[in-house]
């Protein structure tokens, strides 16, 4: 795994299988390539950026992008910058569930000025990590994701992170991490080899393209190495977790 400069559903997995692929219980070869990804980031990312915010996203569903974020972010944060982790899938959200937080309140409560305060949301692992939920899933997932609201949040929230990294939904499944394209700093893409079908990232990076996103590079997860693996994930179905809500859907 490593960056390439430009160049609620049910689980299939256990809370402990979850686990041994996030921040401090990560095999130290894989805690290595979040490190060196950390530092591509800073060769890659605008010196005047004073918080970049990176969107990470995959082209199919199953290809370890929220396990990228988590990671991502908690790398960031051990070198001892301010960092905010944002759960921007409003439709499946699993960074709450990943770091065995509550969902509510989240995004959503801010987005929807419920009074959610950024405060409550630092996590107990590292003082300057802080760990935002998705909150109550909406209806309209992809007009919050790009609405002015949104904007005004994230530019509130550059003046008190480093940085900010936002996990989002498959690219070519919904549009929703193309609707924020406009609002980051850049798109990390988590390729999943082996998986990764070639028709669906070519896809994806067309979409991409057409929305003018910046693409910071590419994370090869599970990429094969002698010195060990990287976690284990199972191939599943995607396309039907992520139909549009229904309007009765419960907030």
């Amino acid at each position: 795994m490593g960056l390439i400069s430009k160049k609620r559903k049910k689980s299939f997995f256990t809370t402990s299988e979850h686990q041994k692929t996030l921040h401090t219980n990560l095999e130290f070869t894989a805690t290595e390539q979040y490190k060196l990804l950390r530092t591509n980031l800073e060769f890659t990312l605008p010196e005047d950026d004073i918080c970049p915010i990176i969107g990470v996203t995959s082209s199919m569903r199953g290809e370890g992008k929220s396990t990228t974020a988590v990671n991502l972010s908690y790398v960031l944060a051990e070198k001892g910058k301010r960092v905010l982790l944002i759960d921007g899938d409003l439709r499946i959200p699993s960074v709450a569930k990943k770091m065995e937080i509550e969902s509510s309140p989240g995004l959503t409560d801010l987005l929807m000025g419920k009074g959610a305060q950024i405060g409550d949301f630092q996590s107990a692992i590292i003082s300057n990590w802080y760990i935002l939920p998705s909150g109550s899933i909406p209806p309209n997932p992809s007009e919050l994701l790009g609405s002015r609201r949104m904007e005004a949040i994230l530019k509130d929230l550059k003046n008190k992170f480093d940085y900010i990294i936002i996990d989002l939904p498959p690219v070519n499944i919904v549009s929703d991490a193309l609707s924020i394209a406009n609002l980051i700093s850049g798109m990390i893409v988590v390729i999943r080899e082996d998986y990764t079908e070639k028709k669906e990232l070519e896809h994806c990076f067309r979409q991409l393209k057409l929305s003018n996103v910046n693409v910071l590079g590419c994370v090869m997860n599970e990429a094969k190495s002698s010195n060990g693996s990287y976690g284990k994930y199972k191939k599943y179905k995607y396309y039907k977790y992520y139909q549009t809500p229904s309007k009765d859907r419960k907030a």
